[in-house]
């Protein structure tokens, strides 16, 4: 169900080009660091499009999506998705332009980290860690590390440049403004070049700094030690561990230097030592995540009920989802790991997961069965289910198919049939597909509504099928 369709279509062009020289070692990187979070399929894109590149260097010829899907051997909404993990991640720069009727896009390619940067990043390495386990990630930190020499017992015996070469000053070395134009390249054309690794972006703008800085007096954390570093360091250890900014002040605090400046190591240990306690973790996993703020729906100021929850399940995590659902409660590790597993195996957003977190346990007694999570999972992930709004509208028309699908899984594990929780399904799951309009109805007719979908729902448990009543 992703909206694909509306930002690209099979007949618009495409070119590809490049940041910088890609090398051959970066194939090595690619498959064996990024190819772990964000997939097979994204990496196929990636290579994909850099073959391309490598017949005109810097710049591909035109080609559509349409050639590039019969290429890959992908379905659009499937390229557009890998495509749109690649930018997230900082593989790749996506410029549109509009004419007439179609569209021209830009695919810049971007140079992988380099193994050191990976490997340090603070964020990427830490999702690998969680993801592939400590023993592989050790393996693969020993693929991409080499010897150190040590030359502290040798002399150096470089020649420097005024050793090896001298000048003829006799020779008139006088150039003219003309010739110094001579050494750039035309306008239309750039010097082929190697460029560094883009680092995954976009944390400042879910970072509230004006309240960090509201609560913190500059006689103890001065406003120069905000570098531009400092503050990227910040906002990224606050995505990575969920740490809100009253809570990130005290862990500045601590990290302020006898200089006045705040040590980046001090900071990110500090920020470790805190989720460890809060969290009883040892790393963090994709479960502390929100909805991306460009697959958000609710961007003005919510008007009804709906909205409002449209706007929480967009900016909570999965895992205070689940908290919410159990009174505060810390989930278990094994309902967080199934969490964990639909979001990484199913490619399902934050929000997404929010809204099948409800339903599931909604649906089955308060219970997180991970056999029919991932059922629905699947299901949802084949569907393309992006945003929280899809999630909700899909769960609302597929109502009695999972009823069919839950009763079947039933009976054919022969299970007896459980007490029923008097639970109230809630109002955005049971609205009917066609009451589309809104309807001023006075308290006393509200009370009986709620009252008829709570029986309504009371039937269905009992009986496991939902009697649609006339009104």
């Amino acid at each position: 169900m992703s909206m694909h369709w509306q930002e690209l279509l099979p007949a618009d062009s495409y070119l590809v080009s490049s940041a910088g020289l890609l090398h051959d070692y970066d194939r090595k990187i690619l498959t064996r660091l990024y190819q772990p979070l964000i997939g097979p399929i994204c990496i196929s894109l990636y290579m994909t499009l850099w073959s391309e590149l490598e017949e005109n260097r810097l710049w591909s010829e035109t080609s559509s999506h349409y050639q590039l899907m019969n290429t890959i051997g992908l379905k659009l909404s499937d390229i557009y998705e890998a495509r749109l993990l690649l930018e997230g991640i900082g593989l790749l720069n996506v410029y549109k332009k509009s004419k007439n009727e179609s569209k021209e896009f830009i695919y810049e390619l971007n140079p992988p980290l380099s193994p050191q940067q990976f490997f340090t990043d603070g964020m990427l390495n830490i999702y690998l860690y969680k993801k592939i386990g400590k023993a592989q990630f050790n393996r693969l930190k020993r693929f991409f590390c080499d010897d150190h020499i040590l030359t502290d017992q040798y002399e150096g015996v470089t020649k420097s440049f005024v050793e090896v070469f001298s000048s003829d000053h006799l020779d008139s070395l006088y150039v003219t403004d003309e010739a110094k134009n001579e050494w750039k390249p035309m306008p239309e054309q750039q010097f082929i070049d190697r460029t560094e690794g883009v680092e995954p972006s976009g944390f400042d703008d879910l970072f509230d700094f004006d309240l960090l800085f509201a609560g913190m007096k500059s006689s103890i954390v001065p406003k120069k030690a905000f570098t531009p570093k400092i503050k990227s360091t910040i906002a990224k250890l606050a995505f990575l561990y969920g740490i809100d900014p009253l809570e990130m002040q005290k862990l500045v605090m601590d990290a302020v230097s006898l200089d006045d400046e705040i040590d980046e190591e001090v900071l990110r240990k500090a920020a470790r030592d805190w989720y460890q306690i809060e969290r009883q973790a040892d790393m963090p996993s994709l479960v502390n995540r929100v909805q991306p703020i460009r697959e958000r729906t609710q961007k003005e100021e919510p008007k009804t009920q709906e909205q409002e929850l449209i706007r929480h399940l967009e900016t909570i995590s999965p895992r205070e989802r689940l908290m919410q659902l159990s009174g505060g409660a810390e989930p278990s590790s094994g309902d967080l790991k199934v969490v964990e597993g639909v979001m990484i195996n199913q490619k399902l957003n934050p929000g997404v997961v929010n809204v099948l977190i409800e339903y599931v346990m909604l649906k089955t007694d308060m219970k997180f069965t991970k056999g029919y999570v991932e059922k629905l999972a699947g299901h949802w992930a084949r569907l393309k289910v992006s945003t929280v709004v899809e999630a909700m509208e899909l769960a609302k028309n597929e109502h009695r198919k999972y009823q069919d699908w839950a009763q079947g899984s039933r009976n054919a594990k022969g299970s007896r049939k459980k007490a029923i929780r008097e639970e109230v399904v809630p109002e955005w799951l049971e609205k009917k597909e066609e009451a589309q309009q809104e309807q001023n109805v006075d308290q006393p007719e509200l009370n009986a509504q709620k009252l008829e979908l709570q029986e309504r729902w009371k039937q269905w448990k009992a009986g496991g099928e939902m009697n649609d009543g006339k009104d």
